[in-house]
């Protein structure tokens, strides 16, 4: 709570409690308080289930395959910035943006591209995987989404908000379209994934949260799908040799 700068009542507020309830749940040893104020609780905090209360956590662990599966969101858009943000602020070694244009980021995070900007100076790998805005697959695209705010222009100004923070060492861009139907989205060992569906746009794709568990799981393939697009990737700018 000191994290999100958030108070007892504002949190009995989010959450549709009783302050007294919200006091209980910080001091009461061992009280879980029920699946939606948890649900509730982890939106409002940006923080997972399983750090605020492991105990729950357990009981619903997953042994199979699917155990990377942290949440499933039947549209990105449903999917909370504050999970966003909260996968943004924590990772340390890499973040990667291989969505096709990425334009929903400027709009949804506050000062992404200062926050971005600091990751990079802390040693954190910043890459932007993006569609290249005068290809032939993105003009077929657009034409598929008919919206008014074109791919081409969302890629643009992507590119012209990433130009702004170039020069800072660790953050590197190129073109690829090998994701043009699926994006992917990492941050250290969380990743969210968009599968886009046919007449939809980003935001409307379902979406999957990941957090690696097992050497060539679900994480690791989708992992390195986006390493060997970066491989085959043209540098964003030119002259640019880092990788």
């Amino acid at each position: 709570m000191l994290q999100a700068r958030m108070t007892d009542r504002q949190l009995a507020e989010s959450c549709g409690v009783d302050i007294k309830t919200v006091g209980r749940w910080i001091t009461e040893t061992g009280r879980v308080p029920r699946a939606r104020h948890r649900w509730a609780v982890c939106e409002a905090l940006g923080e997972d289930e399983s750090v605020l209360w492991p105990v729950a956590a357990k009981k619903a662990i997953k042994v199979g395959p699917d155990r990377e599966v942290v949440s499933v969101y039947p549209y990105r858009s449903g999917c909370p910035a504050s999970v966003w943000r909260s996968l943004i602020t924590k990772a340390q070694r890499e973040l990667t943006f291989a969505g096709y244009t990425n334009y929903f980021l400027w709009l949804e995070q506050a000062r992404f591209g200062t926050a971005l900007k600091r990751k990079a100076a802390q040693g954190c790998r910043v890459r932007f995987l993006l569609g290249a805005p005068d290809s032939d697959l993105t003009r077929a695209r657009e034409q598929d989404e008919d919206v008014a705010l074109t791919l081409s222009t969302r890629i643009r100004v992507t590119l012209a908000e990433l130009e702004k923070i170039k020069e800072q060492p660790g953050i590197d861009a190129r073109f690829s379209d090998g994701h043009a139907y699926l994006s992917v989205f990492r941050f250290d060992d969380d990743m969210i994934v968009t599968p886009l569906l046919t007449h939809s746009v980003g935001h409307d794709a379902p979406t999957l949260h990941l957090r690696r568990h097992q050497n060539d799981g679900m994480f690791d393939r989708f992992a390195s799908h986006v390493d060997e697009l970066w491989n085959r990737g043209t540098p964003v700018w030119e002259g640019n040799g880092r990788g």
